[in-house]
């Protein structure tokens, strides 16, 4: 009985740690973070339909709000420009960046937000 007791407190002791030392964001690409947080609204195939969010095919040096998707007037009027700085501005804080924006969707973690940006830029149209 004293051996299980032990396990279970060595148990309870290393899962948290394992979270700690190798956390999921670190040993995931920004494809893999896009598929898990962004592909249920957004699309990458270039000349893909949208979805609920503009097709991100070739969106890296864009200008905000120039393909065929029906575009908050907030984002219209933003003049902004899809560089790596303003992608990551934008997906810490869409509304902060571009308040009316109807992208209600932020990255907090600033590995994962570097690792899909760097995956957003890398997207041909």
């Amino acid at each position: 009985m004293m051996k299980f007791f032990t396990a279970m407190r060595i148990g309870v002791v290393l899962v948290p740690l394992a979270f700690v030392a190798s956390p999921a964001s670190a040993q995931a690409d920004g494809g893999t973070i896009f598929r898990q947080r962004c592909q249920m609204c957004h699309v990458t195939t270039p000349g893909a339909r949208a979805g609920l969010g503009p097709n991100l095919a070739g969106v890296g040096g864009r200008k905000a709000a120039s393909t065929d998707f029906l575009y908050s007037s907030a984002l219209r009027a933003s003049n902004l420009k899809w560089d790596k700085a303003t992608l990551d501005k934008f997906l810490q804080a869409p509304a902060k960046l571009v308040p009316g924006t109807r992208m209600a969707i932020a990255i907090a973690n600033p590995a994962d937000r570097a690792a899909v940006v760097n995956y957003l830029v890398s997207l041909r149209k």
